[in-house]
């Protein structure tokens, strides 16, 4: 079994992750992108949260998450321009940071885990993210759940996550550089379970992770050999499984490079 790591609670405020093939070269940390006056303000997240409404996101927490965390701060300066368009962008080996549609999607549908029932203006409880990425979705993650475990398997990526969040000082956020497929059993139960890498099932960690009410957000290889994003919830009977809409992320990979 894959030695589990934590670092520091990162004192902060999303994301992609899996391995690529072989091994390569780590990604240096980079300092925060310093905050222009065009990029730093407000308005231009505004934007991108009206769009995103326009898009179908309505979850208000999940519209105000996105419209405080800076996602310019998470890209290379080199594309700092394009930092609020809908679109993923390369972050270091081989990975992306998610389209912010994708990343709001993903959290409204954790949002709607059964134990949240009626309940539309609560947090969701302890968060497991698997695939940390560049620390975006954990930073957004950060306002809408009271407590973020982030495991990533890539050495360079977890150091670069550790770099971007250090400054917003989130004590709620807990990175972990680790195997994402055993999950993070010392965190568990947990209400909510998001990966940002897909494999041909879920593991059975995940599943046992997972507290009874709570739901599971991933994408898996469906029968075409492409990806579809699945919902599991967890109930007193057993599990309950949706399949929602084609997607594309890294494949889930195991082991720490």
């Amino acid at each position: 079994m894959a030695q589990q790591r934590p670092s520091f609670p990162v004192k902060l405020t999303p994301t992609a992750s899996a391995v690529t093939r072989g091994r390569e070269p780590a990604v240096p940390a980079r300092p925060a992108v310093s905050s222009t006056p065009s990029m730093a303000s407000e308005a231009i997240r505004a934007r991108m949260v009206q769009k995103l409404a326009q898009q179908g996101i309505a979850d208000g927490r999940v519209l105000r998450a996105m419209g405080t965390v800076e996602r310019h701060r998470f890209v290379d300066s080199a594309l700092v321009n394009q930092a609020y368009e809908d679109t993923s962008l390369p972050i270091g080996l081989g990975q992306t940071i998610s389209k912010p549609n994708v990343v709001a999607r993903m959290i409204e549908l954790l949002l709607g885990a059964p134990a949240l029932a009626g309940k539309p203006q609560e947090r969701l409880g302890r968060v497991l993210e698997i695939g940390t990425g560049c620390g975006y979705q954990a930073a957004v993650l950060s306002h809408v759940a009271s407590e973020v475990y982030s495991i990533e398997r890539l050495r360079g990526l977890h150091e670069r996550a550790r770099s971007n969040l250090r400054p917003f000082r989130l004590a709620n956020v807990h990175l972990m550089l680790a195997d994402g497929r055993l999950g993070y059993a010392r965190g568990a139960p947990y209400a909510g379970i998001i990966a940002a890498a897909g494999g041909e099932d879920l593991p059975q960690e995940w599943i046992e992770q997972l507290a009874v009410g709570g739901r599971i957000v991933a994408p898996t290889v469906s029968a075409n050999g492409g990806q579809t994003l699945v919902v599991i919830d967890k109930n007193a009977r057993g599990i309950e499984r949706r399949v929602l809409e084609a997607v594309h992320f890294v494949p889930l990979k195991s082991g720490i490079a």
